[in-house]
């Protein structure tokens, strides 16, 4: 047991709450243990010394920090009540309220969060398809027009900025062509044809920005694998070079792609800023800056928070999906 799949899998979850755990205390102690006052940033201008002072005492800033996490910890786990100031009692997941409108943080992350998976899992189906089906025609038709053809695509998709090829595709398919609707969001239970309609755009530049790097890295890894005894040994028996590829070179490839499929997958849930503001779409990215930009600072450690969740999980599925690909991992 110790060595299969889901002890590696387990242990691994292990250590991701751990990570979630010191994220939490690290962001807490960023967020209410600065020098700067937290009420400060509650209070209106030309706020007084007695308005201060009862801020603190509402939301329960005069206590010591180590009371305060513990208080933070306990609404997450089992919810709290916040007092009436404070918007009340306060279900857990309990992420306190946001200072500019007194809206339950944990309701508008779970409003932001579908729009930016939304984005980003598509997305991501789209540019690995994308990357490792350019990648192994490269890496078979090496020195081929073909595979210079696709080193250019794979060079100019490292060199666009999001924001310079999202605004681009905006101007041909919105506004000069009216081939497809302007970016928005529908839940996929409402209609699943509105959904995809609405995102296509972001998916298809995401996509083709992303894949760069998993052109040059699958091509990489598939030409290396090629050297390899038991890949010249398939084509000495006489297996056509296509099979060849697909199904020796490909499979020690898939390693390092997944691992970078991992980080980028995580890093895109945490919050696509640069996407969502191309495209006017409000996820997580967007409620992070919003709360950045007006000092909402219960917003934002709710969506920091969030952000490590989704980047955590997404590395214990590539752990996962890294256990089944290469076995000698799990011994780790």
């Amino acid at each position: 047991m110790s060595g299969s799949p889901a002890a590696f899998v387990l242990r691994r979850t292990g250590r991701g709450l751990l990570t979630l755990a010191a994220v939490s205390v690290v962001t807490f102690l960023m967020f209410f243990a600065v020098p700067r006052d937290p009420a400060a940033a509650m209070c209106p201008k030309n706020c007084d010394a007695a308005r201060l002072e009862q801020i603190r005492a509402q939301w329960g800033l005069s206590d010591p920090v180590a009371v305060q996490y513990a208080h933070y910890v306990r609404g997450v786990v089992a919810g709290r009540d916040l007092g009436r100031a404070q918007g009340g009692y306060c279900p857990a997941p309990c992420l306190g309220y946001s200072y500019v409108n007194g809206e339950p943080v944990i309701d508008a992350l779970a409003r932001a969060l579908p729009v930016t998976m939304s984005i980003v899992l598509p997305a991501a189906v789209l540019w690995l398809a994308l990357g490792i089906g350019l990648g192994v025609a490269a890496a078979a038709r090496h020195g081929s027009p073909v595979d210079r053809m696709i080193g250019g695509f794979s060079l100019a998709g490292l060199a666009l900025p999001l924001y310079l090829l999202g605004s681009m595709f905006l101007l041909l398919f919105v506004y000069q062509l009216g081939v497809l609707p302007y970016p928005h969001y529908t839940a996929l239970t409402e209609s699943p044809l509105a959904w995809a309609s609405g995102l296509v755009l972001p998916w298809c530049t995401l996509a083709l920005l992303f894949s760069a790097g998993y052109i040059r890295l699958t091509r990489a890894q598939v030409r290396e694998a090629m050297s390899a005894d038991f890949v010249r040994t398939a084509l000495a028996k006489g297996l056509a070079h296509r099979r060849v590829v697909r199904r020796h070179a490909l499979r020690p490839a898939l390693v390092p792609l997944v691992t970078a499929a991992g980080l980028d997958v995580g890093a895109a849930l945490g919050g696509t800023v640069i996407t969502e503001v191309t495209f006017g779409l409000y996820g997580l990215g967007q409620v992070t800056l919003d709360a950045v930009r007006e000092d909402d600072l219960p917003m934002l450690m709710g969506a920091v928070l969030v952000a490590a969740l989704v980047v955590v999980a997404a590395n214990i599925v590539v752990d996962g999906l890294y256990a089944r690909i290469d076995p000698r991992v799990r011994a780790r």
